[in-house]
């Protein structure tokens, strides 16, 4: 049957004809989809039949279809009376075909497929918006500005086998992400003990799949390739447990995490990737019976779900080769180029305008804690010497080189969670790559000395990295560091949302960075910071006040009065105390939960932030008690 269907149609073949012919072969096909992303990273799924289409497809093409602001969130941009939003076409990416394989034709007997087209949300017909459109922006800004910028240094060909800008026929941009995802058997409860455990004895981690999982994994790797995305391994992650086989032969009890990898991209091509193959790994794995999460944290205490952000630099040149522009020209000298000296500083000096795009909300932020192989300080690793590189998983942006293969050097950003809107997540990273390649370039530093300014020790005065900051370490920042020491080498990981996205204004020089050149509009910026802000209140009051307040209740007397020991009584007095604390309003104290909900309908983002902190700091306390507690119940 697979045969039979169409996956893709790829750029390079989107003419008219070349449309026409494919939908009339492909009768399967009864739907088509533009996808617009919004500033939150929604995307848009309309079902127009193909034949809307196939009537008009020069008009389809060229002017999409219409809908109003209350479709996308596009806050400070798209409103009530100024709602009006076109979805247009963009022919410059591959376009998918989305199966239904619950929906069978009766007479083609094959799945009802939508092409699905990603596009561009443009408003009132002339500014377009979201954050598709600001990836598209950010990459020709990039490409633009380090064309001119080596123009106007010519020295960095010293260091480049490159003769001069002349040889360069265009700079081209590469991106991959690694997505990590955790399946289970619909219902299964989550045994954090039992999860904790065997992620520490490493029991899953690259082990052999097995039962459904396996098959779905098989299954969701097939379909991967016929979409053309060249898929490079799928395998186990370090969570997860064993699953329980049944009398009958099926298995139960499924609780795994599995990552998948494929070939890198274009960072426009690469991020439509990511979202396309999340629904294929969703849709294939409920075929067998299995659910999937990609929340960044499902299981409070146990390894999160990554998504990690690959990003290179290279140019193609007039004679047919290409260049890494991060490698160093002599590999067994230097660990980089200059160019890639300054994209790797200008990540670590610019990420705290960085990690409001990879990380804007409680699920996100959850799983950066210390000791999940998630980074939680603004760090890199080059290697243990420059012929002998390696991979430190504890730091948050590490460098990727092979002296062998010069092609294969790139960053790794650790920090975007499976959720992560990877098309802000692409055009923050590049647009803070600019930023510091152009202040390596124009320093005319040497690689050696670009090298000395990123090792630098804390309290080093440097031309462009902080001075009270240490930027590269080769060791385990969680064992080898203590918390005061990371927050003070490294800086202080924002702990809430509030904490995260007001960065934008506590550090306006490097917000400018994001918004130098137009890829980013101010009016972006204030969109952006307004959906986040109006989606984390939502969450706190619909969803976190809630599971607070029943996990509370949960926390039951459990001891007998006459058979107990004298610590259960003492516990269970303090254990009483922090429900009421928590949970319980008097005449004279509200409880924490009715002053968070107090100061999220008064909109205080500073105190819910404190609040929250407060709150999620006693639940632990409260969640340690009680366990000890239960423990000595006999």
């Amino acid at each position: 049957m697979l045969d039979k269907l169409l996956f893709c149609i790829p750029a390079e073949n989107h003419k008219e004809v070349e449309i026409r012919q494919q939908l009339l072969q492909h009768p399967e096909v009864k739907f088509v989809s533009l996808v617009g992303v919004d500033i939150d990273g929604h995307d848009t799924d309309e079902k127009i039949p193909v034949e809307r289409m196939l009537e008009d497809m020069d008009n389809f093409l060229r002017f999409g279809v219409q809908t109003d602001g209350s479709a996308v969130v596009l806050p400070e941009i798209a409103s009530l009376s100024n709602a009006k939003v076109d979805i247009i076409p963009d022919l410059s990416v591959n376009w998918f075909v989305d199966y239904n394989y619950q929906n069978v034709d009766p007479v083609l007997g094959l799945p009802v497929g939508t092409l699905r087209i990603p596009s561009i949300l443009r408003h009132n017909g002339v500014r377009d918006v979201g954050a598709r459109v600001i990836l598209i922006n950010a990459v020709e800004l990039f490409k633009r500005s380090l064309l001119a910028l080596l123009r106007e240094n010519p020295h960095v060909f010293e260091h480049l086998p490159i003769d001069s800008v002349n040889d360069i026929e265009e700079i081209q941009l590469s991106a991959a992400t690694e997505l990590e995802f955790y399946v289970r058997t619909p219902q299964e409860d989550a045994d954090r003990d039992r999860l904790h455990t065997s992620q520490e004895l490493k029991e899953q981690y690259w082990k052999r799949t097995f039962g459904p999982v396996r098959s779905a994994l098989e299954r969701t790797l097939d379909i991967l390739e016929r979409y053309g995305f060249h898929v490079e391994m799928g395998h186990k992650e370090v969570g997860g447990v064993k699953p329980v086989l049944l009398a009958g032969g099926e298995f139960d009890h499924i609780m795994e995490q599995l990552e998948i990898d494929w070939r890198y991209s274009n960072p426009v091509q690469a991020a439509d990737n990511d979202a396309q193959i999340r629904y294929i790994i969703k849709d294939i794995f409920r075929m067998n019976g299995l659910e999937v999460t990609f929340m960044a944290k499902p299981v409070k205490g146990v390894a999160g779900n990554g998504k990690h952000a690959h990003m290179g630099v290279v140019a193609k040149l007039n004679d047919g080769r290409s260049v890494n522009l991060f490698s160093a020209k002599d590999p067994e000298k230097d660990y980089m180029s200059p160019i890639g000296y300054g994209a790797l500083m200008g990540i670590l000096r610019n990420y705290e305008i960085l990690n409001p795009l990879a990380n804007y909300t409680n699920d996100a932020l959850n799983r950066l804690k210390p000791g999940f192989e998630a980074p939680i300080s603004i760090n890199t690793s080059l290697g243990l010497s420059v012929d002998f590189p390696s991979r430190n998983r504890t730091v948050l942006c590490g460098l990727i080189r092979d002296a062998r293969d010069p092609m294969a050097t790139r960053f790794e950003l650790r920090s975007p969670n499976a959720k992560s809107n990877s098309y802000l997540v692409f055009a923050g990273g590049y647009l803070a790559m600019l930023d510091g390649i152009k202040a390596a370039l124009v320093s005319k530093k040497l690689p050696s000395e670009l090298c000395a300014s990123i090792s630098k020790a804390y309290g080093e005065e440097d031309f462009y990295l902080e001075k009270n900051r240490l930027y590269r370490t080769e060791k385990n920042v969680y064992d080898d560091y203590t918390q005061e020491e990371r927050d003070k080498y490294f800086g202080v990981a924002p702990l809430t949302v509030w904490e995260n996205i007001e960065a934008f204004d506590r550090y306006p020089e490097k917000t400018g960075v994001l918004l130098e050149g137009g890829a980013i509009a101010e009016e972006d910026l204030r969109s952006y910071k307004s959906a986040v802000l109006s989606r984390w209140l939502l969450e706190v009051q619909s969803r976190k006040i809630p599971e607070v307040r029943n996990k509370v209740r949960s926390f039951v007397k459990r001891h007998d009065d006459a058979d107990c020991a004298d610590i259960d009584e003492l516990r269970w007095k303090e254990i009483k105390g922090m429900r009421r604390e928590l949970a319980q309003d008097t005449l004279e104290n509200p409880s924490l939960l009715t002053q968070i909900l107090k100061s999220v309908k008064a909109e205080d983002y500073p105190e819910v932030s404190r609040l929250q902190k407060l709150v999620q700091g006693k639940v632990t306390s409260l969640e340690n008690l009680y366990s000890a507690y239960l423990k000595n119940i006999i």
